[in-house]
């Protein structure tokens, strides 16, 4: 779905079961879309942590993202239709509390209207050659752009970013011109600079054939939940409104499962076509559906007639053929040879491997170190016990400790959150017991959250990486081991810096009677979360106790550059005794300082985030294809000394715990993911350098007695 400003970076949050107490009111508006509205607008004023409120200010915000975020690149929009569009920049705060949708139609129906002339307008442009030689350039900001004032001003801004595109495809066939291709090192003929300039347009106008098909995908519902989303995102970056199908996204993202058959599809040409398979799910397991297959019908096994899908949108398509573990689904495929073939998969539990807990026993100098890497906080909102990323956690430490291990990496490193409660219960891995976090709520009631369990699964050396993606739940386990002493932070300057809690409330609760079907639900911040110390991570994050640049070290990706972040405070600390199981606790941070000040990788690394940033900074492109050819080869030749920073070897060896190798034995997937992971393992100074830091701490002699216990 379009999101405001095309949003890239999804972060998971905290998520809670919805308790928002308001008083009774009638939601009995026939108009979906103006039921919703009063709906959310009541939800947002009840429940929000800090409620705004919703006056011309307000009217204005809304207006200029949702303006932008229909048309980012202002490719389709003229500055007529902005002068037309401008009459209700202070006038949506009253439209939204008398549920009137005059300006959302106004721009919806404008934007439809422009995407059917753009259809015309980018086929145009591409039916004609490109002409590489002349000077000229494209703006890439196009933040900083104004609209086009006439329809010949767009004609032209269409030919620029589509010879935009081209030229990329251009530079790449020029480059492989001629060259040896195949097994065989058959060479092909060089082709003339004419048909490479055909080739690269061709290659654009499918790409923007794949783009108009997704565009025409969507409906009416699909952009007003965009409209929605815009008006709630004004009360902070994680309010946000999900409609059914997003819902149904959240939960697998959040519990990294589904019910179905355990395929990745895409839809190409009105096909639903299979891209790639769930390692472990039914449809992996039964063989039958391959990658490249189209799927044309779906039969549900209580059903006599199947249901073609073709020229179906996606999001429907999968909910047929989605459905309950143990149901059967027929589908009908048409295979890459042409083949019309039916086949019947029974629903199963699907796990997404990638989102769990993995962990590998490092061996240096014949001892043995664990890491376990946590993609994020999963859990299941149906049934907590179920899985959930600490009993995870838990089941990995444990194995760990069976084969040696003397020291434990946490690695927490682009993990965006996810459930508070699991967050407090890893922590408790690794303390006897005590306060994991504080969270207050608007009525400045606070709460603390703590570790009631005296049980330590893991009573040795601690460090946990992480880096400016960090977000949340990392936040709050990587402070209160910080706080603790418990464990070393090394990573970015500061994590991501998100210090507020959401609870996904669902708005069919509030209807009584509903013929109108599935109304989504609201994510609502509700309360904000501190350090025990008393600190917030909101906006400032986690400062790492060893400071190590990364690719993102000048890159605007963290909580202060969203609009509309709530602000950094604090409260009381909480009480709490510093961990005593270290004797040097303070020394090894300062032999890890000590030792990144000269490593030259780091040294190298950091150039290289300097360097993209200065890239990215780069707003001007040429059009002209010998230039923009010189700018690239001399990128190459600045990049060139970067390589080493791909070819770094820490020396440490990496081996699969043996319940995995036995699992590998019937899956070479999962054997040929964990091999990749070792590979990238091997060449990461972070990972080398935790390890340098779990030798330097050591335990003090209580501590030593216990470990030395578990091993005899």
């Amino acid at each position: 779905m379009i999101k405001k400003n095309l949003k890239v970076l999804l972060l998971a949050v905290f998520v809670a079961a919805a308790s928002c107490s308001f008083t009774t009111k009638e939601f009995n508006d026939p108009n979906k879309d103006k039921l919703l509205i009063d709906l959310i607008t009541y939800v947002l004023q009840k429940g929000h942590y800090d409620a705004k409120d919703i006056n011309d200010d307000f009217s204005e915000n809304v207006y200029d993202d949702f303006v932008q975020g229909m048309d980012p690149f202002k490719r389709y929009f003229l500055a007529s239709d902005v002068e037309e569009f401008s009459v209700y920049k202070d006038k949506i705060d009253d439209q939204i509390i008398n549920k009137d949708l005059t300006f959302f139609n106004l721009v919806y129906n404008r934007l439809i209207e422009r995407i059917e002339e753009g259809k015309v307008m980018y086929k145009k442009v591409l039916n004609t050659p490109f002409d590489f030689t002349i000077e000229e350039t494209i703006n890439a900001e196009y933040d900083k752009l104004e609209y086009a004032t006439s329809t010949k001003e767009l004609k032209n801004r269409w030919r620029k970013q589509l010879k935009f595109s081209a030229i990329a495809n251009y530079y790449d066939l020029i480059e492989d011109n001629g060259k040896l291709v195949g097994e065989d090192d058959i060479k092909e003929a060089p082709k003339s600079k004419k048909e490479l300039e055909e080739s690269a347009r061709k290659t654009t106008l499918t790409s923007m054939n794949d783009y108009f098909e997704f565009a025409d995908d969507l409906e009416r519902k699909d952009y007003f939940a965009v409209f929605l989303t815009t008006i709630v995102e004004e009360f902070d970056p994680h309010t946000e409104y999900f409609a059914p199908p997003d819902m149904d996204r959240f939960d697998q993202r959040m519990s990294g499962k589904l019910e179905g058959i355990g395929a990745r599809l895409q839809k190409r040409n009105d096909y639903i076509k299979v891209v790639a398979l769930i390692s472990g799910g039914p449809a992996w397991r039964a063989e039958e559906l391959e990658v490249g297959d189209a799927i044309v019908k779906v039969k549900q096994e209580d059903e006599e007639e199947a249901v073609s899908i073709v020229g179906m949108r996606i999001d429907d398509a999968i909910k047929l053929i989605k459905g309950p573990k143990g149901t059967n689904v027929t589908l009908t495929l048409k295979r890459v040879d042409g083949e019309i073939e039916d086949i019947t998969i029974t629903r199963d539990v699907v796990e997404i491997e990638e989102t769990y807990a993995k962990s590998t026993l490092i061996q240096k100098d014949e001892k043995n170190y664990g890491l376990i890497n946590l993609p994020q906080f999963y859990f299941d909102m149906e049934n907590y016990k179920e899985r959930n990323a600490a009993s995870d956690i838990k089941k990995e430490i444990i194995s760990l400790k069976k084969q040696g291990m003397q020291g434990l990496v946490l690695d927490l490193r682009n993990n965006g959150g996810g459930s508070l409660r699991t967050a407090v219960d890893i922590g408790g891995l690794f303390i006897k017991e005590g306060p994991m976090v504080q969270v207050a709520s608007s009525d400045s009631k606070k709460e603390v959250l703590e570790d009631k369990d005296d049980e330590v699964v893991w009573d040795g050396p601690l460090v946990i990486l992480v880096n400016e993606l960090s977000a949340s739940a990392s936040e709050i386990l990587a402070a209160a081991m910080q706080d603790y002493k418990r464990g070393i932070i090394i990573g970015s300057k500061q994590t991501y810096g998100k210090g507020t809690v959401q609870n996904v409330i669902d708005l069919n609760q509030w209807l009584r009677k509903n013929d109108m079907g599935d109304m989504g639900a609201l994510k609502l911040t509700t309360q904000k979360f501190y350090r025990v110390n008393g600190g917030s991570t909101q906006l400032e994050g986690v400062s790492s106790d060893v400071v190590m640049p990364d690719r993102y070290s000048y890159m605007d990706v963290g909580e202060r550059d969203y609009d509309n972040p709530l602000p950094y405070d604090k409260i009381d600390a909480a009480e709490y005794e510093i961990w005593d199981g270290y004797v040097d606790f303070n020394a090894a941070i300062s032999k890890s300082i000590a030792r990144m000040a000269v490593s030259e990788q780091l040294m190298l690394i950091e150039e290289n985030a300097m360097w993209v940033k200065n890239r990215r900074d780069e707003n001007i492109v040429t059009l002209n294809f010998e230039t923009y050819r010189s700018e690239v080869e001399r990128r190459k030749e600045e990049t060139k000394k970067f390589d080493a920073i791909d070819d770094y070897d820490n020396k440490l060896s990496y081996q699969s715990l043996p319940y995995e190798i036995e699992l590998m034995k019937v899956d070479t997937t999962l054997s040929q993911k964990r091999k990749r992971w070792h590979k990238n393992l091997a060449k990461d100074i972070y990972v080398e350098e935790a390890v340098n830091v779990l030798e330097d701490l050591k335990l003090s002699n209580i501590r030593n007695a216990k470990v030395a216990d578990i091993k005899n």
